[in-house]
């Protein structure tokens, strides 16, 4: 191209052909304009990078032909000549301007990132960080009914209160009040099961999703709570319900202020001595009233077992009107009774009034109140356990791998007529003493 230094004018600009440089002379020297096949004026300046030492140019904008019509990018003559000027002054002072431009671009580019990020670090809540944590790390690896415990505890309490909250503003305060409440109601082994799990829930967070510098907020809550020496353990349970309070509980429960559910799975709790938890996801397909037999599958042991079914349980059974064509105990959503209700009631009931006057008891004192009243009427002990589903322990366990079905099952009938001629008997000492 044809290049020609003079002192650059509008007019000289405004004349220029297609493939024309001009360029400036004295102080302006290495401003140029470059008059391209479209006619489009283009001004740069052209310099030796004092970093690299290499000839190198930058774009200043597009020449601005028209005073009446400014466009976006485009130029005058004079303000060409200030760019112009910053560049050479950069220069001057060492920094190479294409350079600092890519530099600059560079840390655009980051922030830009960055603030991406940050948008998606706050659109990340607390409910998706524990649904990710369930997904990827709970179900198909833990059972099918520790998944699902693990799933009901994260979206009771932590996605119920905090769930619609950015994960990365979740404070160790939030996490403490909430794990206090669940303490409140007198269920510390759930808090506790609920405060693992969203650590882990946390821990995974902050390999995939959150900044690796951002503090797990459980870490502090649980430090907080060491310090105000509150343990989310259960203490070892000794409480029984004696024969009389056994019978004013039973006398309490049909007017108590649990649902027919809680009532129901609380009833063949002290009929058969099973889990709570057991009772409470019950199925219609694994009762067999006929044969009085209770396939229950899915176990604490996880070892599937037969509870053997007396004549009082069958009553029982028969006289529910199903609600669902799948769970027998249920709520009124149609879905089945959740053992924490158990003592989330309990507790409203003892804060709010209407609960049975005896000494503070849990739903599981119930079953150890079987066990013991078991051992009282003289039920072998090796039955005993046997009927509440715990496994041998030691060498007793390998080799003996007896059932004792037939054994439960009678026990299990002396048991539950012990239940009811120790109703009769009292309920007569109290109608002969009210006389």
């Amino acid at each position: 191209m044809a290049e020609n230094a003079k002192v650059l004018t509008t007019v000289a600009l405004t004349s220029m052909k297609s493939g024309e440089v001009l360029v400036d002379i004295k102080e302006n020297r290495g401003l140029r304009v470059l008059c391209g096949t479209s006619g489009v004026k283009t001004f740069f300046y052209r310099f030796r990078s004092p970093e690299s030492g290499k000839i190198k140019q930058i774009k200043i904008g597009r020449f601005q032909e028209s005073k009446l019509r400014a466009i976006e990018g485009q130029v005058g003559l004079a303000q060409a000549r200030i760019n112009f000027l910053e560049f050479k002054a950069l220069r001057d002072s060492g920094i190479c301007p294409v350079a600092e431009k890519q530099r600059q671009k560079h840390v655009a580019l980051q922030l830009k990132d960055e603030e991406k990020r940050e948008q998606l670090v706050q659109a990340f809540t607390l409910e998706s960080l524990c649904e990710n944590y369930l997904t990827n790390c709970i179900d198909g690896v833990r059972s099918k009914k520790a998944a699902s415990e693990a799933r009901r505890t994260i979206y009771g309490d932590p996605v119920r209160e905090l769930g619609s909250l950015p994960a990365i503003e979740i404070t160790s305060k939030q996490i403490l009040d909430m794990i206090l409440k669940v303490v409140e109601r007198g269920a510390n082994v759930q808090a506790g099961f609920m405060l693992r799990e969203l650590t882990a829930a946390f821990d995974h967070a902050l390999d995939v999703n959150l900044p690796e510098t951002h503090v797990n907020p459980c870490y502090q809550a649980k430090g907080k709570l060491k310090r105000k020496r509150i343990r989310l353990t259960s203490k070892q349970g000794t409480r029984v319900l004696s024969d009389v309070e056994i019978n004013r509980f039973l006398s309490w429960l049909p007017t108590s202020k649990f649902t027919e559910g809680q009532k129901g799975v609380l009833q063949l709790t002290l009929l058969t001595g099973c889990r709570t938890g057991e009772a409470c996801v019950l199925r219609w397909k694994d009762l067999d009233l006929q044969s009085g037999v209770w396939y229950l599958q899915e176990t604490k042991t996880e070892v599937p077992r037969n509870i053997q079914l007396s004549k009082q349980d069958i009553y029982l059974l028969n006289s529910i009107v199903p609600m669902s064509s799948e769970f027998v105990f249920v709520q009124k959503t149609g879905n089945p009774v959740e053992q924490k209700t158990l003592t989330q009631q309990l507790w409203v009931m003892r804060t709010k009034g209407g609960f049975l006057d005896i000494p503070h008891w849990s739903p599981h004192d119930i079953r150890r109140s079987v066990r013991t009243g078991l051992a009282r009427i003289g039920c072998p002990s090796e039955v005993a356990e046997a009927i509440l589903g715990h496994s041998a322990k030691g060498i007793i366990g390998v080799y003996n791998l007896h059932r004792y079905e037939r054994e439960c099952a009678s026990w299990l009938q002396v048991w539950c007529n012990h239940l009811d001629s120790v109703i009769g008997k009292i309920s007569k000492e109290v109608r002969n003493n009210a006389d």
